[in-house]
């Protein structure tokens, strides 16, 4: 298993001050480039869901539409989109949280998710909580019980995971 960790580690780039001064951005796409990379990222991001009976994949735009369509071919369940405001034609619910300078709001529409179906959130990325946070009340919103959070890159030290309260969240790659 470690050495599928540092393949997938390998197709991560990094990229210093990236958005702005003090970041480091890890950037997916050369991993997203290479189709074995991929397929072993989709993979390892399914594998812990399989056969727990996961009805819908809920991905946040954009990067989760990557990875939650993936994942849901998988897991042979349901895909259902979450898109920033003004995006979703039909009736929507929407969920507005915390930046560190600021404030976002997420949508998704209003029949998503039928009540009581056991939905798995998948992202690219756990950094603060926030989208995933905002993602799993929508979710309990409309009904559905959460199956768990699967994020490809886990960004520990910003304590993403505090956020999301009890929900069990897999992370793929962790960085510190």
């Amino acid at each position: 298993m470690q050495n599928t960790i540092e393949q997938l580690r390998r197709l991560i780039r990094d990229i210093p001050d990236f958005p702005k001064k003090g970041i480091l951005f890890r950037d997916i796409t050369p991993l997203l480039a290479d189709p074995a990379g991929l397929a072993l990222a989709i993979e390892l991001l399914a594998n812990p869901f399989r056969g727990k009976n996961v009805d819908l994949v809920v991905g946040a735009e954009s990067r989760g539409f990557i990875f939650g369509t993936a994942v849901a071919c998988c897991l042979s369940a349901g895909f259902s989109l979450v898109r920033k405001p003004g995006k979703l034609p039909h009736q929507k619910i929407s969920t507005s949280y915390d930046l560190e300078y600021g404030k976002d709001t997420l949508e998704m529409h209003a029949d998503a998710i039928v009540k009581g179906q056991r939905v798995l959130v998948v992202d690219d990325l756990l950094a603060t909580g926030g989208t995933m946070k905002a993602c799993c009340e929508m979710v309990k919103r409309l009904g559905g019980e959460l199956a768990g959070l699967a994020v490809l890159i886990e960004l520990a030290g910003l304590k993403g995971r505090d956020k999301v309260g009890p929900t069990a969240v897999h992370s793929v790659l962790r960085y510190e």
